[in-house]
């Protein structure tokens, strides 16, 4: 998760500022909903007071540029969360190609699989459960995907996650996963969190996909 959300930052303050401009995610232009650009510009006003003290990067802007932080620094104190908003409310032109350059899915699947992995990661920080429980989120699937595995489980989302990593990354996240599972393979049923029997075969022809 840790990997895909910094992957996220990059894409997206990359894309702004080559586009727009180091301060174009101020503009609502260049935005879908107004209202929530707006509240997204209130979050961030926040963040940054909240980081003045503690990072070092943020106070540089503030002596330096008279308080004018540019997207590649503002995103950096923000949430997996908050990313996943903040693309879902970026122009189509961008989400395009954001999703197109880097994982070569249309951007409504990016969407959804953001959103599924941010609840995620918040379930995981606040020591919740996710075995033999639905997703809140469940994530858009392909129909070949989806004649696989349930999407409403968390197989979903160790799938869309190996579906977002390097090639590199997701070889790792296969032998990380493959030894979780065989330490607790007698006493846990894996099929309550949508494993199906050939999930190992799935992750690792996507991964074979990848350039």
């Amino acid at each position: 998760m840790e990997t895909i959300e910094i992957a996220f930052r990059t894409h997206i303050s990359y894309e702004i500022a080559h586009k727009f401009g180091p301060l174009g995610y101020k503009n609502k232009e260049h935005f879908i909903n107004e209202q929530f650009h707006q509240d997204s510009l209130n979050e961030m006003e926040t963040l940054i007071k909240k980081s003045r003290k503690g990072e070092l990067f943020i106070e540089h802007h503030f002596k330096k540029y008279e308080g004018k932080i540019p997207i590649w620094a503002v995103i950096e104190v923000t949430s997996f969360g908050f990313i996943s908003k903040l693309y879902r409310n970026l122009n189509e032109n961008i989400k395009k190609h954001i999703a197109k350059t880097y994982y070569q899915i249309p951007y409504l699947y990016l969407e959804s699989w953001l959103q599924t992995l941010s609840y995620v990661r918040n379930v995981c920080a606040h020591y919740g459960r996710l075995y033999n429980k639905k997703l809140t989120f469940k994530p858009r699937l392909f129909k070949e995907e989806r004649k696989q595995f349930d999407n409403q489980l968390t197989f979903a989302a160790i799938y869309i996650t190996q579906r977002l990593l390097t090639k590199t990354e997701g070889i790792r996240f296969i032998t990380d996963l493959e030894a979780l599972i065989s330490e607790y393979e007698e006493d846990i049923d894996f099929s309550c969190m949508g494993l199906p029997s050939n999930w190992r075969e799935l992750l690792i022809k996507i991964n074979n996909q990848k350039s």
